[in-house]
């Protein structure tokens, strides 16, 4: 008997019609559908998903209190049993991949069943509207009808702030395997990165989706992630006082609402209209009008997902951030320390340095050697400095963004750079997965030496076409590099580059001490790659 909304989908990937998950009930007694109805799974779970390989699984949901569950998958069979709030987790033991679609059974008096579930490696997506932005929105019709991988799963967008840390997610989603007639709102630089790393692992690639456009790193990072690091303190003191403000204006707000419980009870006593509710503020993190966004999408979007198990995290945020550099770079080490501590594994990280977007700035003879109108250039200049951090990488995006268009349609550079890491990583390929990062700045007289990790098989001078491909330049052409001296006036500098070096000279600068390259928000003209066709990174020595 059917008693829940559904179409049963059998194994067969290429069947995507589901609408959730099918519930079936085993007979029973008389008063006893309440129970039997109590039993669900956690809002992960839905049809065509996939489950985390060689870790083991939680699998988990809601039953009546001290109800027995069982949980079969394949061959395994765990149970459980409701805790006296009806929480209930089973785990399941660590499995290899599997590409052919099983169904995940949960039986407690009612039977749910999650189908066509395969097993591989599971990619959280998270950030901002340039991680959100789907395949259907890059321009490029001919991607869409291209893209039919059906062991590319994805859990689409959704969003939630809120107040509390969250145990669940607020609504249940099946997931959807890639076709022509899916693959338009899932993540494009999300399926870029599966699309290049799918085939080369060998396993279904799963993606995870928890994004919202406009938000900033405060939004995803849990409490505990401003309360130990003391650089962070005013902003955990921020949404402390809002909080507290709030209470208060509740408690002085139950008279009101006594008083309305009273005059409706009396109402409805005698069959009259029952007047209108006082109107409450709700809490800071999901009040709009009042709104302090600190950790409310850790709560509504990342703590549901923490029993559940994943690969690694994709990250793409900073926009709302971009002004800030040693403040970012604070915040985002200490995210990517939480996450990993409330996740229970250290979960690698790799995320996308900001792209190229404002005004042009024309390089030597004609821009502004300081740097002009930076934009993104201090939150770049932190996401750099992050790129130290243990199982990280950064991807450089400085030549493929959109100085009119803060949502840069090229995703697929974007995505098939983040795969680089993961390839390298995670799946054992030897590849070099970065442009060339900047180490340090050593002074020889009048020169500045700049030293460079991840070059690759060496440098060069390089300008992108709108195909994507680099094309050599003279070396001459670099003309986004800045020196300055003791008196701290940046002038343009002559850059050559010497072996895995690039060294900087100028004639207005006899005794340089610091340098720049690309600090601006939009740099215009040739730029600096290694030979494997990636870019360096724009960074600065100095901190004045």
């Amino acid at each position: 008997m059917v008693l829940a909304p559904g179409v049963r989908v059998g194994s067969d990937a290429r069947m995507r019609c589901s609408v959730g998950v099918l519930v079936t009930f085993a007979s029973f007694a008389p008063g006893q559908a309440p129970e039997a109805e109590a039993l669900r799974l956690a809002g992960v779970f839905g049809d065509h998903m996939v489950l985390q390989r060689e870790q083991p699984v939680r699998v988990w949901g809601r039953v009546a209190a001290g109800r027995q569950v069982v949980v079969r998958f394949g061959t395994h069979e765990v149970q459980a049993r409701g805790d006296d709030q009806g929480a209930w987790m089973a785990t399941l033991p660590a499995m290899a991949a599997k590409d052919v679609g099983q169904d995940l059974v949960v039986e407690a008096g009612a039977v749910v069943v999650v189908h066509d579930v395969l097993v591989g490696d599971v990619w959280l997506g998270c950030g901002q509207s340039n991680m959100a932005m789907g395949l259907d929105s890059c321009g490029d019709p001919a991607a869409v009808a291209a893209a039919n991988n059906p062991a590319i799963r994805y859990r689409p967008y959704f969003e939630h702030f809120a107040g509390v840390a969250q145990t669940d997610l607020r609504e249940p989603a099946s997931w959807r395997v890639l076709a022509p007639d899916t693959a338009g709102p899932c993540s494009a630089a999300g399926y870029w990165f599966a699309h290049r790393v799918q085939p080369i692992a060998g396993v279904p690639i799963g993606l995870l989706e928890c994004t919202v456009g406009g938000t900033e790193i405060e939004c995803w990072m849990p409490p505990e992630a401003f309360s130990e690091f003391p650089e962070l303190a005013p902003i955990a003191a921020q949404l402390q006082t809002a909080v507290a403000e709030w209470q208060n204006e509740l408690v002085r707000s139950l008279p009101k609402v006594e008083a309305w419980l009273r005059d409706a009870k009396a109402a409805a006593a005698v069959g009259l209209p029952i007047p209108a509710a006082p109107r409450l503020r709700g809490h800071p993190n999901e009040d709009r009008e009042h709104w302090v966004r600190t950790s409310s999408l850790w709560n509504g979007m990342v703590h549901p997902l923490l029993p559940f198990a994943v690969r690694g995290v994709l990250w793409y945020q900073g926009e709302n951030n971009g002004s800030e550099q040693a403040s970012y770079a604070s915040k985002f080490r200490a995210m990517v320390a939480t996450w990993r501590r409330a996740f229970g594994q250290e979960l690698p990280f790799y995320y996308v340095q900001l792209p190229n977007y404002g005004r042009p700035n024309l390089g030597r003879p004609d821009g502004d050697p300081a740097g002009g109108d930076l934009g993104f250039a201090p939150c770049r200049m932190a996401q750099w400095s992050c790129a130290t951090l243990p199982r990280v990488g950064m991807v450089v995006t400085i030549d493929c963004g959109d100085a009119q268009d803060i949502h840069p349609r090229d995703k697929r550079t974007v995505g098939e750079r983040l795969a680089r890491w993961a390839l390298r990583n995670e799946y054992g390929q030897q590849i070099e997965p970065s442009g060339p990062l900047m180490q340090r700045v050593a002074s020889e007289g009048s020169a500045l030496r700049v030293h460079f990790a991840h070059k690759g098989t060496g440098l060069i001078v390089g300008e992108r076409d709108a195909a994507g491909a680099i094309a050599v330049a003279p070396a001459s052409a670099l003309r986004v590099f800045a020196i300055a001296g003791a008196d701290r006036q940046w002038h343009w500098a002559e850059a050559t580059i010497e072996g895995d070096c690039v060294v900087l000279r100028s004639a207005a600068v006899p005794e340089p001490k610091a340098a720049r390259y690309a600090y601006t928000a939009c740099p215009s003209g040739p730029l600096l790659y290694n030979r494997e066709g990636l870019p360096a990174s724009p960074f600065r020595s100095d901190d004045w």
